[in-house]
């Protein structure tokens, strides 16, 4: 599995000890930045990682501000992206399973290293269940992206 990996400013630090968790277990990743704390724009890292997950080129991305929520919002503007942002391993685990998200958001000032850590193990870790009523809402969702909104 490929991982693209990027955070604005705020979500440094986090990402930082993301990416360390991210080789300790073996996982091919690419870092888009930021690679300091230094002030960047959200959207300009959240969607160059969406188009690079988008086009095939990575299996998942791991988006990280200070939130998790303006990551999603400009993730989510690529089409094929589903941008997930998750407090706990219950939402990365339903993230997966039922919306075959591909994008996971994380909050530097909402969430913990440790709690970060499994919610990524968990994210990574579990598959699309594939189940009908489920693979049904993502093509209905699709259908909107190709439909242009």
């Amino acid at each position: 599995m490929r991982v693209a990996v990027g955070s604005d400013h705020a979500g440094f630090p986090l990402k930082e000890a993301v990416i360390s968790f991210l080789g300790q277990q073996n996982v091919d990743f690419k870092d888009f930045g930021a690679y300091s704390p230094d002030s960047v724009d959200y959207p300009d890292i959240g969607f160059q990682v969406a188009e690079a997950v988008a086009n095939g080129d990575f299996d998942r991305g791991i988006l990280i501000c200070g939130t998790g929520i303006g990551m999603s919002i400009a993730a989510n503007k690529a089409p094929g992206i589903r941008a997930a942002l998750c407090k706990d391993t219950y939402c990365a685990l339903v993230a997966r399973e039922h919306n075959d998200a591909n994008i996971l958001c994380l909050g530097s000032r909402t969430t913990e290293e440790k709690p970060a850590f499994d919610i990524t193990r968990t994210f990574l870790a579990t598959d699309f269940s594939g189940e009908e009523r489920h693979a049904k809402r993502i093509r209905k969702i699709t259908e909107i992206e190709r439909k242009g909104g």
